[in-house]
């Protein structure tokens, strides 16, 4: 058997969204579950529409979510091949020059077809191919001769991309047959569609990785999110590790279908693997994404994440849940009677630990047979003006000082 050798190959024009980088991740998979190898091409041909720093955001792309590739060309810096097999073209009478540019010379009549790994036998016929240009008057080769000539050189074995290539296909099944080289297999994907089954905007998700990691989502999340947008592992498991997924993958069970981008579906994703963070892990994750964390103690900051690990979706969550530990809400405090009840309960509690903060306010309650809920309510509002985890937790993150002069402004601004 053949070593499998594949290629991601972006053209540099922008950033690439997450439909592009799908394509990589099952490229990666493809590759690593047949002990083979991932190449990253850069297909920066087109010069008109090069975006020099976009090389880097697919590079980064790449390495956030561990897609490590084993090699990497750029087409740019491969011309005199390109030129090699050209002049080999216009030899043998296949290509021709026009108006400075090189077109390739179709034959009429023949029968196109391959066997897509995904979507079984497809066939054209070379009457619906007008001669193409194979290499621009600025010199670069296009995108279809340039992909064909180096799917070769690199001796890749499977093409695996968005089915939106279905047609250019029959174009670089010419060039293979012209050149008498064996075409690699072809595996074409359905394209991600939005909620309304039509193509995928950038408001309904179709956004970069980077955008997506900016936005508090984890690497993990977004692997295995990927991964299920055309694809399915054999059992009902849902979460994999980038590993697990190489082991499981197989383009057997690649949909033909398109899948549909829900967002919900990756947050979901994501707070499972918020929930399978150790704590320490988490720490380091929120203090690397959040301003307000990064200048707090450890203790503290763990207290905190403790608190409210449970109600974050994303990192982003840790700033808005989190917020009342840092500056108090906006609610309207409780009447002032009421808040005076709750210095006076607070100032006896004698050592600031949850533990005794509880018990002392619990016998405060009772002692003064006041209503539970509406004693927690009236320190909820007085000390955080916002809604938190529970009571005395949330007190117990503060220091006792803090409570106090949160209590004595809601006192001055009472009723």
């Amino acid at each position: 058997m053949e070593k499998v050798i594949v290629r991601y190959a972006p053209s540099p024009t922008g950033i690439p969204h997450i439909g592009n980088i799908r394509t990589a991740l099952y490229n990666f998979l493809l590759a690593k579950s047949q002990k083979g190898k991932f190449i990253l091409r850069i297909e920066d041909t087109d010069r008109k529409r090069f975006v020099p720093e976009s090389v880097k955001a697919i590079e980064d792309s790449l390495k956030v979510l561990g897609l490590n590739w084993d090699e990497v060309y750029r087409q740019s810096e491969r011309l005199s091949i390109y030129q090699r097999d050209l002049e080999l073209l216009s030899k043998k009478g296949l290509a021709y020059e026009d108006s400075g540019a090189w077109r390739f010379k179709v034959e009429k009549g023949k029968k196109l077809e391959w066997t897509d790994l995904v979507h079984g036998q497809v066939e054209f016929t070379a009457d619906v191919i007008e001669d193409f240009v194979v290499v621009k008057s600025d010199g670069y080769p296009t995108y279809h001769f340039a992909s064909v000539v180096d799917d070769h050189e690199l001796k890749i074995s499977h093409v695996l991309r968005g089915d939106e290539w279905i047609s250019s296909t029959p174009k670089h099944l010419l060039l293979y047959q012209a050149f008498c080289w064996n075409p690699p297999q072809f595996i074409h994907v359905p394209a991600i569609l939005g909620p309304d089954k039509k193509k995928l905007s950038k408001r309904e998700g179709a956004r970069s990785v980077l955008e997506y990691i900016e936005d508090g989502y984890l690497p993990e999340a977004l692997v295995n999110f990927l991964a299920f947008l055309g694809w399915s592992p054999k059992g009902d498991k849902e979460l994999f590790t980038l590993d697990e997924l190489t082991s499981e993958f197989s383009t057997e069970r690649l949909n033909k279908n398109s899948p549909i981008f829900n967002l919900e579906k990756l947050n979901w994703f994501n707070k499972k693997y918020l929930a399978k963070y150790t704590p320490k892990n988490l720490l380091s994750q929120v203090r690397k994404f959040s301003k307000k964390a990064k200048s707090e103690e450890d203790e503290r900051l763990a207290m905190i994440i403790n608190l409210i690990r449970d109600r974050m979706t994303t990192l982003a969550d840790f700033d808005k849940y989190s917020g009342i530990f840092f500056e108090k809400g906006e609610e309207p405090p409780p009447p002032k009677e009421k808040a005076r009840q709750a210095k006076e309960a607070v100032e006896k509690i004698e050592n600031w630990d949850e533990k005794t903060i509880e018990e002392s306010l619990e016998k405060y309650i009772k002692e003064s047979n006041l209503n539970p809920s509406d004693f927690k309510n009236t320190l909820r509002l007085a000390v955080f003006a916002d809604n938190t985890p529970p009571i005395y937790q949330s007190l117990a993150v503060l220091d006792k000082s803090e409570v106090i002069s949160r209590i004595e402004e809601a006192i001055k601004k009472a009723k």
